[in-house]
């Protein structure tokens, strides 16, 4: 008789509306390769507490499916402390996972990301612009989100929405890391057609903007997405850290490949656990929440 495999809940919602993209497909698609290694099941967060202990391990699939469910998202959070239950990814990271507060904690500390204020005493921070975009701090997939004139900027910095400046960027990155090794990058060469990705060869500065926020957050392993954008003047911009995202959402018909060794520090991580890592980057794409489906520093879609 077969060793028992470890018994893994997967926490998604299949009805999730993505825009661009069904979440339901994704979700076939990742939990079949998944079905290699475990015994899965599929639950929506709803259930996610009901369901797991009879489980080894719980999956979250991103921040975007949970955000609808912040009720359930809290039993959950404090049933796994409480038990705890192994859950991929650790739940203690302070990106997506803990809300938008970043944004204002890491424009505070001058670091490269979209300046972001949440109080209407503090507009006057942000580089001027003609537009700027206004969004809940909780939030996903564009959901509540508006692209105001300048005029009319203030009125909703209310604590409960977040304000940036609108910015005409050149293009759309993101970096994927796997326990803090650098994997592949992705970018979408014409904004308007954001779902349209190929892949990136990111040079050492990119690398080393991406990997600034990867040690800034405080995740010991798991999967994290760096979404940046490229503005007019060259520099990358942080638009959002993904760290909620036990999985990426995938592609069928695209395979990523890693940046060159030249790229990383101390050569290819994937060459050090070739069977884990090649695994993950065949089956592992763009996952999108929250800020990068949207024109928060960006053009409209």
């Amino acid at each position: 008789m077969p060793p028992a495999r470890p018994r893994v809940l997967y926490v998604t919602d299949l009805a999730y509306p993505a825009r661009g993209r069904r979440y339901g497909d994704e979700d076939v698609f990742l939990t079949s390769r998944l079905r290699e290694h475990f015994d899965l099941a599929l639950c929506h967060p709803r259930d996610a507490v009901a369901l797991m202990d009879g489980f080894d391990a719980v999956v979250v699939r991103n921040s975007g499916p949970v955000l609808a469910y912040q009720e359930a998202y809290a039993a959950f959070r404090e049933h796994t402390t409480a038990t705890g239950k192994p859950v991929y990814n650790p739940l203690d990271g302070r990106g997506d996972m803990a809300g938008k507060q970043y944004l204002l904690d890491l424009t505070e500390a001058g670091l490269p990301v979209i300046p972001t204020v949440g109080r209407p005493e503090d507009l006057h921070r942000l580089p001027r612009a003609d537009r700027y975009v206004v969004k809940p701090r909780l939030g996903a997939d564009s959901i509540g989100l508006r692209v105001v004139p300048a005029d009319e900027a203030g009125g909703p910095a209310d604590g409960d929405v977040l304000v940036q400046p609108y910015i005409d960027f050149v293009h759309e990155i993101s970096f994927y890391f796997v326990d803090h090794s650098f994997q592949y990058a992705l970018h979408a060469p014409d904004p308007a057609r954001r779902w349209q990705l190929q892949p990136y060869e990111p040079t050492s500065d990119d690398l080393e903007f991406a990997r600034r926020f990867i040690e800034w957050n405080v995740l010991d392993h798991g999967i994290q997405r760096v979404d940046a954008c490229r503005a007019p003047g060259g520099e990358l911009l942080l638009v959002e850290l993904e760290d909620l995202a036990g999985t990426a959402a995938a592609r069928r018909r695209r395979r990523c490949r890693p940046a060159s060794p030249a790229a990383h520090r101390g050569g290819h991580g994937g060459r050090r656990r070739r069977s884990t890592r090649r695994a993950r980057r065949r089956c592992a794409a763009p996952g999108r929440s929250a800020a990068w489906r949207r024109p928060v520093g960006g053009r409209s879609r």
